[in-house]
């Protein structure tokens, strides 16, 4: 039962920050270390349940994603490929030093800042929509993602706030972000899968289940409500969100009030 229950919580903790620029991994990194639920197995159910979310893009642009868009599936590949390249040389480094609550909180932090930064500037709209978009405007959103490889800085984040900066609209940076979602989730979570494939197990199937259904149904929701808000609202209140809780981990971290490092 105690499983269920993390599960539930983590679920939806991955559903609410999956496509919201305020990182997800980080948020999971956070929460498994206060449910204890950050070992092994642990990470292996992150996985499974970021399948979760991203199943919740694929059912809200299905018309969009089976209609053979060929423009759209070569965006996706090439804005997918810098993270791929990038995270296959320098995974295990990554993992070893940054997977850690004080870097991801820093993460939160600059992120934050920069976040802020970027709104403060009246920046230029050459795509309006991702229908416009060019394989050299992927490319560079797809090397905006790379940055999203430190835990706590946002795909999403990292993603949105690039292509913004490269000319894109606040709808087609949102949108295009929401895309290329799912290759990467897709590649990365097969890719983890394999190599954590002797710690998959039959009985751990309903929590699984439940956190996955339960990261579907908040991704959804965020999704659809994230598209109405970008209309007429900036990301400056992600932004603050992120400097806040950074520096609520840290100050908790300094003081000692709870042990990060368990």
């Amino acid at each position: 039962m105690n499983d269920l229950v993390n599960a539930l919580i983590l679920g939806i903790v991955e559903g609410l920050t999956e496509f919201l620029p305020v990182s997800s991994t980080g948020h999971l990194i956070l929460a498994g270390a206060l449910l204890d639920f950050n070992d092994e197995r642990g990470k292996v159910f992150e996985i499974v349940i970021q399948t979760g979310a991203m199943l919740a893009i694929v059912w809200e642009y299905r018309r969009r994603f089976f209609r053979a868009d060929l423009a759209l599936y070569r965006n996706l590949f090439v804005a997918f490929l810098p993270a791929a390249v990038v995270g296959l040389a320098f995974a295990k480094i990554i993992k070893a030093y940054l997977f850690h609550a004080v870097p991801v909180a820093l993460a939160f932090i600059v992120g934050g800042v920069i976040i802020i930064a970027v709104e403060n500037r009246k920046l230029p709209i050459r795509v309006e929509s991702t229908g416009a978009m060019t394989w050299q405007d992927a490319l560079k959103v797809g090397i905006a993602q790379c940055f999203a490889l430190i835990p706590g800085t946002s795909r999403s984040g990292a993603t949105i706030i690039g292509g913004m900066l490269f000319g894109l609209s606040r709808k087609a940076a949102t949108e295009f972000s929401f895309f290329l979602a799912v290759p990467t989730l897709v590649a990365a979570g097969l890719y983890e899968l394999w190599k954590s494939r002797a710690l998959l197990s039959a009985a751990d199937a309903d929590v699984f289940a439940v956190g996955s259904v339960a990261a579907f149904v908040c991704a959804f929701a965020v999704v659809r409500w994230l598209i109405r808000y970008v209309a007429s609202h900036d990301f400056k209140p992600f932004a603050w969100y992120r400097i806040v809780f950074g520096a609520l981990v840290l100050f908790t971290a300094y003081f000692g009030w709870i042990d990060w490092k368990a």
